[in-house]
């Protein structure tokens, strides 16, 4: 989701900082701007609050917010809707992110529910991204073999996930990523996948 079909990170900026700002505690560090938005929510408030006497009520703090106002903050990335026009008809489509409680409001904000048979978010597996649990829901939804399906992702996290799953992974803006194809356009993914 983040990275490949967003770019999330005003967003994610945003809303770690309002929970950071209710605890009084300072914004962000820049060098966990990338962390956050590799990692489950609950992951990153520990990194966060990490060694504040928040963390526990950080935790449930954020189930409590309403992510709709960061929404807007996210930007859909050029060529998604017409990518995922010409994969659907042909193709089944999963999600899998994460994302936590936000994932289902941002599909349905952009008007992409539609598109997929299957969303895993975190709150879906015992162990999320890079385990591979998420990945093997979705093939398991599909009754199909790893060879069978492909990975598109943008970061380390989505490389391990692939990896640990063996799907074959596409690299999306980040050639410093091993990957069978690396796309720099959503719709450069079209010959890879048809």
């Amino acid at each position: 989701c983040d990275g490949v079909m967003f770019d999330s990170r005003q967003a994610n900026i945003n809303f770690y900082n309002h929970l950071l700002s209710h605890f009084g505690l300072p914004a962000m560090a820049e060098d966990n701007v990338a962390y956050v938005h590799m990692h489950t929510a609950d992951e990153s408030i520990r990194q966060l609050f990490e060694g504040s006497p928040y963390v526990e009520e950080a935790l449930a703090y954020r189930m409590e917010v309403d992510y709709a106002p960061f929404i807007r903050d996210m930007i859909m990335e050029p060529g998604l809707k017409e990518l995922l026009d010409i994969l659907k008809p042909r193709l089944g489509l999963g999600v899998a992110t994460n994302r936590s409680n936000t994932i289902g409001k941002v599909l349905a904000c952009y008007g992409l529910a539609r598109y997929f048979d299957i969303v895993v978010s975190s709150l879906d597996v015992k162990k999320p991204k890079p385990h591979p649990e998420s990945l093997f829901k979705i093939l398991g939804f599909f009754s199909v073999g790893p060879q069978e399906a492909l990975y598109v992702g943008d970061s380390i996290v989505d490389y391990e996930t692939a990896k640990a799953a063996h799907v074959p992974f596409v690299a999306y803006k980040n050639r410093t990523l091993d990957a069978a194809f690396h796309a720099n356009h959503l719709l450069d993914l079209v010959g890879q996948v048809l």
